[in-house]
């Protein structure tokens, strides 16, 4: 690995520039590159490397010499273990440029305990021992290691993507354990196997990584133990910050505005509903072509035989405009679509209006119980999982109000706080129609630790949609689950009606203020009418 001749060389260097000097070296002996600094500034050739290959190792060892007697640093370790290097070696630097001890540490395979280290630290030993090791050897009994492990694996892991979830804490206590949560529930609804999920404190989110080189490499070690391939940050990410946290982990990096989109692609069953997602996607993606994974990395301005900078012209520009291209063609096509079907559903409502049948819409924070109470109070077996965005395209039946008659009750797509722009741009459309309805009935989770919170976020999205002027009615569902001191708080603070839409309880006394909301909204409708009336005949 080392002779003595590579390794007088390095430490009479080291001595005479005052810093660390590393070499990287193949397994033919062959030194590949030469970096001054600490390892993490070592220069790598550009090896991808992916999951399906991680039975093996690097093929190279990172050898170096420390001008300051001192063992294997933190940020030598990370490098060994983030580049699947071989080995790595520190020698110290005696008087005279001398080699001193050396430090050896190799990775040690995978396993279940996480207490364990990703590496073996050797003993200090001398320049002359480490000559006769036989890294070969060593090298070929670890991999072995890791393929049998590999091999374990995958015949127990099923299809199902195994994630590791972050949520960043700027301060804000049980909102950010909420969000977690949130995040918990996005990520199963989604398919997702969760393996470890942490609350990361910091009151200021670092500009490149969000969370710091030092937790990235920290969750970077959960993953390998834990045989993740994703990582899944609790809030959006610019495209840069995906790269770079890309970069440094080499998994997979889901941010939660792409979760929520994935979730609603996989949900979509109308042909509205799946053109509204497509287009929130491509938006999404729009902006993240430059750089997806290495593919568009290099890609910069400037066409063939024109300025720009080296490396950035050539047939790469022309892939990228034509992508961009594409998708811009494709999001015009989207929203032209989309006009022509709004304009044929805004007709389909002026039919149902002139049938003078009331219109309930149910609106409320996903999985709060909209579906389940729709079938209770419809008779009907309307789709209704314990998952979030089980319902996207809305969904309209008929029931029957006691001393009234028939009444349609519409369900619609569950809002969430912080819904990504593009989706909510995206699903405006769809919720056009609440403004034609007589009453919104707000369905809230009151066994939910953050239904203050869930209720704020529904009204401020009703606020931003102008239905502020439509009678509202507030239905605390899941009452039987809720501790009954907050569903007491809950009652004083925001009013509402108890009720549990799985087992029908308390539906009687809904329907009778449903009736009295319709009634009352219908009154003051051929009020105005009679005044505009009114108004007409004294202007003639």
């Amino acid at each position: 690995m080392v002779t003595p001749e590579l390794a007088r060389s390095l430490t009479e260097l080291a001595l005479e520039i005052n810093r660390e000097v590393c070499v990287l070296i193949d397994r033919r002996g062959r030194v590949i590159t030469v970096s001054v600094g600490d390892a993490s500034k070592t220069e790598f050739p550009n090896l991808e490397r992916r999951r399906e290959a991680e039975a093996r190792l690097r093929g190279l060892w990172l050898v170096h010499a420390h001008p300051k007697p001192a063992p294997l640093s933190k940020s030598d370790l990370s490098t060994l273990f983030l580049n699947r290097l071989d080995a790595i070696v520190a020698i110290e630097v005696k008087a005279g440029g001398i080699p001193g001890n050396a430090h050896l540490a190799h990775l040690t395979p995978p396993n279940a305990k996480l207490e364990e280290e990703d590496w073996r630290i050797y003993a200090p030993q001398t320049v002359q021992a480490l000559e006769l090791w036989d890294i070969a050897a060593n090298t070929r009994a670890l991999e072995e290691e890791f393929t049998r492990t590999q091999t374990v694996r995958a015949t127990k892991r099923s299809s199902e993507e195994r994630a590791i979830l972050v949520q960043l804490d700027r301060g804000s206590g049980i909102n950010a354990e909420s969000a977690l949560e949130e995040l918990t529930e996005l990520a199963r609804t989604a398919g997702a196997v969760i393996v470890y999920k942490e609350l990361v404190f910091r009151k200021f989110a670092k500009a490149d990584t969000l969370i710091g080189r030092g937790k990235l490499e920290e969750l970077t070690s959960r993953a390998y133990h834990l045989d993740a391939d994703v990582l899944i940050f609790g809030e959006g990410l610019n495209p840069a910050q995906a790269r770079e946290i890309e970069s440094a982990t080499n998994l997979k990096i889901i941010d939660r505005n792409q979760l929520i989109l994935d979730i609603f692609a996989q949900h979509a069953s109308g042909p509205e509903s799946k053109l509204q997602v497509e287009l929130a996607q491509l938006q999404y993606m729009k902006p993240r072509l430059l750089g997806q994974g290495t593919k568009l990395s290099k890609i910069g301005g400037g066409a063939a035989g024109s300025g720009g900078a080296i490396g950035t012209r050539g047939p790469g520009e022309t892939k990228l405009e034509l992508d961009r291209r594409r998708i811009n063609d494709r999001i015009t096509f989207l929203e032209h679509t989309l006009r022509d079907l709004n304009n044929r559903q805004q007709e389909r409502r002026k039919s149902r209006l002139k049938s003078g049948i009331p219109n309930v819409a149910i609106v409320g924070y996903t999985n709060a119980g909209k579906s389940t109470l729709l079938n209770a109070l419809t008779h009907s077996s309307v789709l209704a999982e314990n998952k979030l965005f089980a319902t996207l395209a809305p969904t309209s039946r008929r029931g029957y109000l006691p001393d009234y008659g028939e009444i349609v009750f519409t369900d619609t797509v569950g809002f969430i706080r912080e819904l990504p722009t593009d989706l909510k741009r995206a699903f405006r459309s769809t919720l056009e129609e609440l403004h034609d309805v007589d009453v919104l009935m707000h369905v809230l989770d009151a066994s939910a630790e953050d239904a203050l919170e869930r209720h704020n976020a529904v009204e401020s999205i009703l606020s931003e949609l102008e239905l502020d002027g439509i009678p509202r009615l507030l239905v605390l569902n899941k009452s039987d689950s809720a501790d009954p001191f907050d569903m007491d708080l809950l009652e004083e603070r925001l009013g509402g009606i108890r009720v549990s839409a799985q087992n029908k309880l308390g539906l009687p006394e809904l329907k009778h203020a449903i009736l009295s909301a319709v009634l009352e909204h219908r009154a003051r409708l051929e009020t105005i009418f009679l005044e505009e009336q009114q108004a007409k005949l004294a202007y003639a």
